[in-house]
């Protein structure tokens, strides 16, 4: 085991960082992290975890890099394992072989954990390969902003002009019209095809591609600024047509999910993947209910019922909790019929080895208790529905009332999740977000407990509000809002079809 991990964060993009940086941000008592590392990540720290932010954004040195240096000893001594966790690799324009020598010098151990760097993953993401056999068989990586200490450039200008490598030029943007005279005066013809990259792999992406002779220019007026890497060379040329990422359907657009943490991920997962910059803000709170007993008796008795009715993925999670902890699993419900709301929550069970008898073509209770009643359920049948404490009565109430004997179980409780709207209206305020999703009645109210109505009133019609259903809908009317998308299928999928149509 090291004393202190350096660890290379990718370029933004959380698919980027690498299976080995996961596992050491998961187990380290201390993580350092810099600017341009995903701020994501801070969330695999494991609790009670020691997070420090030390900056290193251009010109602005939170640490300067001999107090980053102190800081890495000092916790290594106090015996504590460190996760030093850089944009890109740590050995690429990272500072990464001055950080270890320190640590050398210190008499400590290290790990390094290459990460991929951007000079690769912002150009293929723009697409750009950097090598290609049609226009170059070789690549170089440039930095654009040299030590201002030191007495002598690095730099072979008329090397680099007269090259037929791909220049990769890191942390430049801002020395571009110099980049480009020297290149030129060295001899690299003015019509090369130069591409800019700015914030590369992450959901705020921006590319473009010009001429050696126009780049500073262009890049001037569109306003392109730090961090962006620079490239020249031919293979610029096929930015039109292998570019990718930026034809995502919601690249750029900020969208607010507000499901319970617990949930949220796949949400967030189909979001990310369509380009969306997610921004989280859990309104529920999931928590265990204080005294099991009640479903220990139920899954003791579970002979005695005809149906179990499970009405959400958390329902599915704390029925089986308490199940397995009386050392039992999915052969108990033998001889039982299983209804799931949803696909979501059927895909659940599957997991763990029940394959729903039914799943209703309407995701409501509506939609189940009319599919049940056609199935025979009706007098003389026992329904047991494992749900949350507080939740909609029609289900229970219908079944009921069709003649069924129903059991509600509470399995968990929901809850208002406290924490603070501040950097949820930061955003808002700064006009980073496009629209905020509801995904059940639960999250309406607890938003708009949150966030006051009229103060949120004035962010609209740029930010749009997008339901899952006409149940929550009809949650958002009664606060005084109208939803602007609800899907025809109240799915999770559809839901994100409907929002990607209508941004």
């Amino acid at each position: 085991m090291a004393d202190v991990y350096l660890i290379g964060a990718g370029p933004g993009d959380p698919g980027l960082l690498t299976v080995r940086g996961r596992e050491l941000i998961e187990t380290c008592d201390v993580l350092v992290y810099d600017y341009l590392a995903n701020a994501e990540f801070l969330d695999y720290a494991k609790p009670g975890a020691e997070i420090v932010y030390v900056g290193k954004k251009g010109g602005d040195h939170t640490l300067p890099q001999d107090k980053i240096n102190e800081l890495l000893v000092a916790k290594a001594r106090e015996g504590k394992t460190i996760a030093r966790l850089k944009g890109g690799d740590p050995y690429v324009f990272g500072r990464g072989g001055e950080e270890a020598e320190e640590l050398v010098a210190a008499g400590l151990t290290f790990e390094v954990v290459p990460g991929v760097t951007a000079g690769v993953a912002a150009a293929a993401y723009a697409g750009i390969p950097v090598t290609h056999r049609d226009h170059t068989t070789s690549v170089c990586f440039i930095t654009g902003h040299e030590d201002p200490t030191k007495e002598a450039t690095g730099h072979n200008w008329e090397v680099y002009a007269k090259s037929t490598s791909t220049l990769v030029f890191y942390m430049g943007v801002g020395n571009l019209p110099m980049i480009v005279e020297r290149l030129i005066a060295g001899g690299r013809d003015p019509k090369t095809p130069a591409a800019l990259v700015r914030w590369g792999t992450r959901c705020n992406q921006r590319s473009m591609v010009a001429t050696l002779d126009t780049v500073a220019d262009e890049a001037a007026r569109q306003g392109f600024k730090a961090p962006s890497i620079i490239i020249v060379g031919g293979v610029c040329a096929l930015h039109d047509t292998l570019g990718w990422f930026e034809r995502r359907p919601l690249l750029g657009k900020g969208v607010v999910v507000t499901r319970a943490r617990e949930q949220a991920s796949g949400f967030a997962d189909i979001l990310r993947d369509m380009g969306a910059c997610v921004h989280q803000f859990p309104t529920i709170r999931i928590d265990p209910l204080p005294d099991y007993a009640p479903v220990r008796e139920a899954v003791a008795g579970l002979a005695g019922w005809d149906w179990l009715v499970f009405t959400s993925v958390n329902g599915v999670r704390w029925f089986w909790t308490i199940l397995e902890e009386q050392g039992l699993d999915a052969r108990a419900l033998g001889g039982r019929k299983v209804a799931a709301i949803g696909p979501a929550t059927a895909d659940a069970l599957r997991e763990r080895g029940i394959v729903a008898d039914f799943v209703p073509e309407k995701y409501v209770a509506e939609g189940v208790v009319e599919g049940l009643r056609a199935l025979g359920v009706g007098a003389g049948t026992r329904v047991l529905v494992p749900r949350a404490e507080v939740a909609r009565e029609v289900l229970p109430e219908e079944l009921a009332r069709a003649g069924a004997e129903v059991r509600v179980l509470p399995v968990y409780r929901t809850g208002l999740n406290e924490d603070g709207p501040q950097a949820l209206l930061e955003r808002l305020e700064a006009g980073a977000i496009h629209c905020v999703t509801f995904t059940s009645s639960s999250t309406v109210e607890n938003f708009f407990t949150l966030v006051a109505p009229d103060d949120f009133r004035r962010y609209l019609p740029q930010v749009k509000l997008a339901s899952i259903g006409p149940v929550t809908s009809r949650t958002l009317a009664r606060f005084g809002f109208t939803a602007d998308v609800e899907p025809a299928d109240y799915t999770i999928p559809a839901l994100a079809a409907a929002l990607a149509k209508a941004l």
